[in-house]
This record gives structure tokens, C-alpha cells and sequence, in this order.
């Protein structure tokens, strides 16, 4: 088991930070403006929930999409909600055991429990840098994502489709949170292009 707050909680105060202005931004994530970011965050987390307590909807859980057009007006105070009973429902042990479903797809809870970490960590880093925010992850989680990534990226060394592109190379000497992004397909060093050309 995990306790997943800390970094639902980091993501939580990211999205709060996230200016109306910014919604059109890119992102590290190609064909996501932030505010389809923001959307899929939105999904995910209601997502993640139900694969913890296994408790579905008639006809499954659905993948989560991006769609800005479809983020609705209380977006900022909805979404922390929902990340706050994410990381509450994966505080039971009983999440972590047997098997569950997330998105449509069968995994064993303990899978799903690495997963949802991965999303939250990963698209804090996503929202964080592009809206200009700093992004910190607490060591222990960050670790336990770098391992799952890592895996992943050994059995797909050419990505996996719908979650990681191919990696990208990083120095093995670079932080471990850079070696983490790099995994993912993503440049540590992505910026938005307004923000790069300002500096």
C-alpha cells in the first residue's frame, strides 16, 4: 500500500493555480491544451476512485477523455474535491487486493493503485509546467512511480499506446524526477513556447 495524498494533494493546489487564461496553453502532453488536461485530470480521478472501491457504473468505467469544451464552470473547486476522495479511497487495504478495472480495462488493484499515482504525479508535472507553476513530489512516491515507469518502458521500449510515448533519452545522472519524465516519453526541459521565448 501507498499513501497517494501527498501527491494529490500537490496536484490539487496545481489545478487551483491554473489561470481561465490558460486553459488554450499547450502542454507536454502533444494534441492536450491545458484545459483538456485539466478535463482528463477531472475523469481520472473519478476513474481511479471507482477501481479503488470497485464500485462501477451500469456498463463499466469508461476511459477518461480531454475535452476543455466539457470542464464546466466549477472545475477548480470540483476537481481537488474528487483528488481528495481519490487518495481517501485508496487508503483502504482492501483497494489494494484482487482484481479491479480502470477505464475499461481489467488490472490487478495493486496495478491500478501504481497507475492512478502515475497519473496524478505525472500530469501534476504536465499542469505544473504548463502553467508556470513549480511542481515538488513527495521522495518516497516518486520512487515508486520511477519504478513502475521503468518496467513499462522495458517491456514497451517503444512507448504504450494511451499512456507512454517512446522515452526520451535523460542523463543517468539527472534528477530523478527528470529521469521519471523522460521515461514517459516527455523533455524534462519542455516549456511552453510563449513562456521559453519570454525567457
Amino acid at each position: 500500500m501507498l499513501d497517494i495524498e501527498p501527491a494529490t494533494r500537490v496536484l490539487a493546489g496545481l489545478v487551483r493555480g491554473v489561470g481561465h487564461d490558460r486553459l488554450s496553453a499547450p502542454t507536454p502532453c502533444p494534441e492536450m491544451s491545458l484545459g483538456d488536461l485539466l478535463h482528463h485530470v477531472d475523469g481520472l480521478s473519478v476513474a481511479f476512485t471507482m477501481a479503488a472501491t470497485k464500485s462501477f457504473p451500469d456498463g463499466g468505467s469508461q476511459a477518461p477523455s480531454a475535452d476543455a469544451a466539457k470542464l464546466g464552470p466549477d472545475w477548480r473547486q470540483r476537481i481537488p474535491e474528487q483528488l481528495a476522495e481519490l487518495a481517501q479511497a485508496w487508503k483502504d487495504e482492501a483497494a489494494w487486493t484482487g482484481m479491479t478495472e480502470a477505464g475499461g480495462v481489467q488490472l490487478p488493484a495493486e496495478i491500478a493503485g501504481l497507475v492512478a499515482l502515475d497519473e496524478v504525479v505525472i500530469h501534476g508535472w504536465d499542469i505544473a509546467v504548463a502553467s508556470g507553476q513549480g511542481f515538488s513530489c513527495d521522495p518516497e512516491l516518486l520512487q515508486a512511480v520511477h519504478g513502475f515507469v521503468e518496467a513499462s518502458a522495458a517491456e514497451n521500449p517503444e512507448g504504450t499506446p494511451g499512456l507512454f510515448g517512446p522515452p526520451v533519452p535523460v542523463p543517468a545522472d539527472a534528477p530523478l524526477l527528470d529521469r521519471v519524465i523522460g521515461l514517459t516519453g516527455r523533455d524534462p526541459s519542455w516549456r511552453p513556447p510563449s513562456m521559453s521565448d519570454a525567457s
